[in-house]
């Protein structure tokens, strides 16, 4: 039996969700229960970011499970904070939300986020609820920190370093792209089944991504501080030239370096997209994209997960991708841009 959010009302709806959490970390003194949360950070800066999500602009709940969306909704934002090279701490969670969602829709929602904050550590400390005339509405804010000296921002790049990018790149957009084809296969019909198979790895890279706590976690090891440093949430092109804008500098990356997985290879030719155009401005890998000195070479390339793709050059030289056939071709940002009109979340073809 579903349980109208009207009948528990706001404060009760918020005392229903956060009745069981526990904090974890030292820095989180109070969580929710006051006005405001309490941390405290003695000898580091803090790092605070904010994502918001809006139903069918950002997801689609006829193939976005609320667990999962939960989940990423939290993840996201633990990404902005490790490609900050910094630890997330806390979040606060906001949410707008319409008369068709029940309590037991909501409860869902948060086990999604309460695991990804088991997962990386992080305590849930505050937020807010309200009403929505547009669907769900989902706003979280992470607030997270790391020693002055660590801090790593996009301005660093500098001309010979390496850049390096974990994973792969592609899976997720090519997820979404076989998601949007089974949603349009299933209209009208009630008993359908979706043909999953053999694509299991796109639909979790969409769906459900991680954030890379293990290659910072690698890079310290290592004794490796990147120059510059950003998570690809809007495709590696664009990510790129975000890097080269603010560190004043170009770049050259290569076709074949670029890593991309089997099934998103698979699904890039049974769809007759290009291959790279998808890896390039597909988005919402979470992969971390790095520059590092040159002289770090050999203890980068020991680091598993890790793929030198380019290197950084001087500004006038501009940014651009060598091709198989050593051709050049210039990088643009290319990928989905939520503000235009009309516009479907298929990045433009590569020229």
């Amino acid at each position: 039996m579903q349980t109208e959010i009207s009948k528990l009302g706001e404060f009760g709806l918020i005392d229903h969700l956060t009745k069981d959490i526990k904090l974890g970390n030292p820095q989180s003194l109070r969580g929710v229960g006051d006005d405001a949360a309490v941390m405290r950070y003695a000898d580091t800066d803090v790092l605070v970011t904010t994502d918001l999500l809006l139903e069918n602009v950002h997801f689609d709940l006829t193939y976005v499970p609320l667990k999962h969306l939960g989940y990423k909704a939290a993840v996201v934002n633990f990404s902005d904070i490790y490609a900050m090279n910094g630890t997330p701490r806390q979040i606060t969670v906001s949410l707008g939300v319409s008369k068709r969602f029940t309590v037991e829709h909501i409860e869902t929602l948060y086990e999604g986020i309460r695991l990804a904050c088991e997962i990386y550590g992080v305590d849930l400390v505050g937020g807010d609820t309200s009403a929505s005339h547009q669907g769900l509405v989902i706003s979280i804010t992470c607030i997270g920190d790391a020693p002055a000296d660590k801090i790593v921002y996009r301005d660093g790049a500098r001309d010979t370093d390496l850049i390096c990018v974990s994973g792969d790149l592609g899976a997720a957009y090519m997820g979404l792209q076989l998601l949007e084809r089974e949603k349009i296969a299933s209209a009208g019909q009630k008993d359908f089944q979706p043909e999953f198979g053999g694509k299991e790895y796109i639909i979790e890279r969409q769906l459900k991504p991680e954030a890379r706590k293990d290659i910072v976690a690698a890079l310290a090891k290592a004794g490796i501080k990147p120059t510059a440093m950003m998570d690809v949430s809007d495709g590696l092109s664009s990510e790129l030239i975000h890097i080269c804008t603010q560190s004043h500098c170009g770049c050259r990356i290569y076709e074949d370096r670029i890593p991309i997985d089997y099934q998103t290879a698979s699904m890039a030719e049974e769809l007759n997209m290009n291959l790279v155009t998808a890896a390039l401005n597909g988005g919402e890998d979470y992969e971390l994209l790095f520059t590092v000195p040159l002289a770090d070479h050999e203890k980068i390339k020991k680091i598993e997960g890790v793929h030198v793709i380019g290197y950084i050059t001087r500004p006038e030289l501009g940014c651009a991708m060598i091709t198989r056939d050593d051709t050049e071709i210039p990088l643009r940002a290319q990928g989905w841009n939520p503000l235009k009109e009309d516009e479907s979340r298929q990045p433009d073809q590569a020229e």
